[in-house]
């Protein structure tokens, strides 16, 4: 699938092989057999052109990314938690990027948007800068991950 959406147009088992044996011998069988699994599961959809087809993406790798997240969230048993720790493994421009995403469907649908503050709200919940910082009761800040009875610093 990478290659044929690299190529981002109807590409034939000809092109997909002379590209793949850039990197490593192949075999035009092995190419035709793959491109054929993926029209039977229908990742591609193909036109004939002669004694040969042409296959095409039915969708983006976007979309595909996006079905594989919705998948893994929605078959966890703690949706909110799973969210959490996928957001704590992002970048610092993954999460501007989440940001901008969520900024966009707002914009798209803005029935769906909160007060401004809500808004800020589930930004910040979102896409978190760094772990919050703790007080403790001596007023003083404690490091993010010390706890109450821990040594602190």
């Amino acid at each position: 699938m990478t290659r044929v959406w690299e190529w981002n147009r109807p590409v034939t088992v000809r092109e997909v092989l002379e590209d793949l044996q850039k990197e490593r011998s192949i075999a035009y069988t092995t190419v035709m057999t793959v491109l054929d699994n993926l029209h039977q599961k229908g990742w591609v959809r193909r036109e004939a052109e002669g004694r040969a087809y042409r296959y095409e993406a039915v969708s983006t790798r976007a979309a595909y990314s996006a079905a594989l997240m919705n998948e893994a969230w929605s078959t966890s048993d703690n949706p909110a938690a799973a969210l959490v720790a996928f957001f704590g493994m992002m970048s610092p421009e993954q999460r501007q990027a989440l940001r901008d995403a969520v900024r966009m469907v707002q914009i798209d649908d803005p029935g769906s948007a909160g007060t401004p503050q809500e808004t800020e709200e589930s930004e910040a919940a979102a896409a978190p800068e760094r772990a919050p910082e703790r007080t403790s009761e001596a007023g003083r800040e404690e490091e993010p991950g010390a706890g109450s009875g821990g040594t602190g610093r």
